[in-house]
C-alpha cells in the first residue's frame, strides 16, 4: 500500500485499458471504435479512462448523460463524442455548442435540438435511435419513417446534420437468442427507410461489447464498447478476459485494520450471523457498502488476505467487514485484495458477481467516490500518476 491511500484503493490500470482497446479494435475488424465511459468510466474515472482510449486509438467516446459529455469537454476532449440519454428541457443548446453528437428517439427531441441549433447559430449533430425491440429509448418502428422525414427536412434548413442511425440489443450477451436476428432485421430495414428519406449517415451502429465479440454481422460503421474496455468480459459463459484478449483494469484492496484471536462461540458483527466454530484470527477489513462492497456480500463475498482466499463472515457493515483467518495470522497493515485481475491468485469481479447474484458491471460500477482511485500507467504529457477521480 501507499501513503495516497493508507485505508483502501482502486488501482486503475491504464495499460491495460490501452491494450483492451486495441484488441477490441482489432476484433472490429475496421468498423470505428466507440469507447463508452458512462457512469464515471463504469467506475474507473472517465476522464483518465477516456484519454487513455484515445491514446489507443478510440475515435469516439460515449456518454449516456449529457452532463458527463460536458465534463470530457471540459477536461480537453476534442473528439468525436455522443451522448444519449435525454430528457425535455436539457441542455441541448450547450450540447450543440460543444460539438456534441445527440441522440434522438422521438419526435419531440428534434424538435428540442432545431430549436437549440437556431438559438446558437450552429448546426447540431443529430443520432437518431430506432428501438428495434429493447423497448428501452429509441423511436418505434411506426414512427420512424416520420423521425427520419423530419429529421431530413432540418437538414435541408441547415439545422441539423444526421451523423448517426443506431440502436441496442437486448440479448448480445445471450448468443443464438431469437431476438437478434430480429432486431437486426429491424435494423436494416430502419436504415433502408431512412436511406429512403434521403438521409446519409457517417456511422450506422447497434453492436456493444458483447455483440462485438459474438456477432461479427452486426458490426456496420462502428461498435460501442463499454465494460470490455474495462477488462471484463460481457459473456462470461463463453469466455473470460483472457479469452478476448482482454485484462482488467481495476483492483481494489484495502490496509487490514485489525488482527485478533477470539474463543469459539464469539459473534462477528450485526445480528451474529456467523460465529465462530472454535478458537480462531479474525481480520477486519475497512470497507463496506458505503464504498461499494454489496451488502448481500455477507457471507458469501470472497477476498484474498495472507496469500488466501477468504469468505465475508457474517454482515457486511457501512464501513468495514470482517473475515475469518482459521489457523493462519496477518499483520495489520497487510493488503487485504477484494478482485483485481487474478494474476496473484486472488479474486476477480467475475467471482464477486457470482458470489453476489449480479453482473461483474455493477461490481466495478458500484465502487463508490470515497474509495481513491490510484492510476498507474499513466502519460507523462497527460498528466501525473496518482490518485484522483
Amino acid at each position: 500500500m501507499t501513503d495516497t491511500a493508507t485505508r483502501a484503493r482502486a488501482v486503475i490500470d491504464l495499460d491495460a485499458l490501452r491494450s483492451n482497446v486495441r484488441a477490441l479494435r482489432d476484433r472490429a475488424s475496421g468498423a470505428e471504435l466507440m469507447v463508452v465511459v458512462k457512469a464515471d468510466g463504469y467506475g474507473h474515472g472517465a476522464v483518465r479512462c477516456a484519454r487513455a482510449a484515445r491514446e489507443a486509438g478510440a475515435g469516439w467516446i460515449g456518454t449516456a448523460l449529457p452532463e458527463e459529455a460536458f465534463a470530457l469537454r471540459a477536461a480537453g476532449d476534442t473528439g468525436r463524442l455522443m451522448c444519449w440519454l435525454w430528457t425535455p428541457g436539457g441542455p441541448w443548446r450547450e450540447a450543440v455548442e460543444r460539438d456534441v453528437d445527440v441522440s434522438v428517439s422521438g419526435m419531440w427531441a428534434l424538435r428540442e435540438v432545431v430549436a437549440a441549433a437556431r438559438e446558437c447559430g450552429r448546426t447540431a449533430r443529430v443520432q437518431l435511435k430506432i428501438d428495434t425491440g429493447l423497448g428501452r429509448n429509441g423511436c418505434t418502428p411506426a414512427d420512424w419513417p416520420e423521425l427520419t422525414r423530419a429529421a431530413r427536412a432540418a437538414e435541408a434548413q441547415g439545422t441539423v446534420r444526421v451523423t448517426g442511425l443506431w440502436s441496442h440489443f437486448a440479448c448480445a450477451d445471450e448468443p443464438g437468442h431469437p431476438s437478434i436476428a430480429a432486431q437486426l432485421e429491424t435494423f436494416r430495414t430502419a436504415l433502408a427507410q431512412a436511406a429512403g428519406a434521403g438521409l446519409d449517415p457517417e456511422v450506422r451502429h447497434i453492436s456493444n461489447t458483447p455483440a462485438l465479440l459474438t456477432l461479427p454481422e452486426a458490426r456496420f460503421d462502428l461498435v460501442r464498447t463499454g465494460i470490455g474496455v474495462f477488462g471484463l468480459s460481457p459473456v462470461p459463459d463463453v469466455g473470460g478476459p483472457a479469452d478476448f484478449g482482454l485484462r482488467p483494469v481495476m483492483t481494489l484492496e484495502a490496509s487490514v485494520a485489525s488482527v485478533k484471536r477470539v474463543p469459539g462461540g464469539h459473534g462477528v458483527s450485526y445480528g451474529h450471523l456467523y460465529t465462530t466454530p472454535g478458537e480462531t484470527t479474525l481480520a477486519l477489513v475497512p470497507l463496506g457498502y458505503a464504498d461499494g462492497v454489496p451488502r448481500h456480500a455477507s457471507g458469501g463475498g470472497p477476498v484474498m488476505v495472507a496469500g488466501k482466499w477468504r469468505t465475508v463472515a457474517g454482515r457486511v457493515a457501512m464501513d468495514q467487514f470482517v473475515v475469518d483467518l482459521g489457523g493462519d495470522s496477518a499483520q495489520v497493515g497487510e493488503r487485504a485484495v477484494l478482485f483485481g485481475p487474478g494474476d496473484h491468485g486472488e479474486p476477480t469481479a467475475e467471482d464477486w458477481a457470482r458470489a453476489t447474484g449480479t453482473i461483474a458491471y455493477e461490481i466495478v460500477t458500484r465502487i463508490s467516490a470515497r474509495v481513491p482511485r490510484v492510476y498507474v500507467g499513466e502519460r507523462e504529457d497527460t498528466g501525473t500518476t496518482g490518485s484522483g477521480t
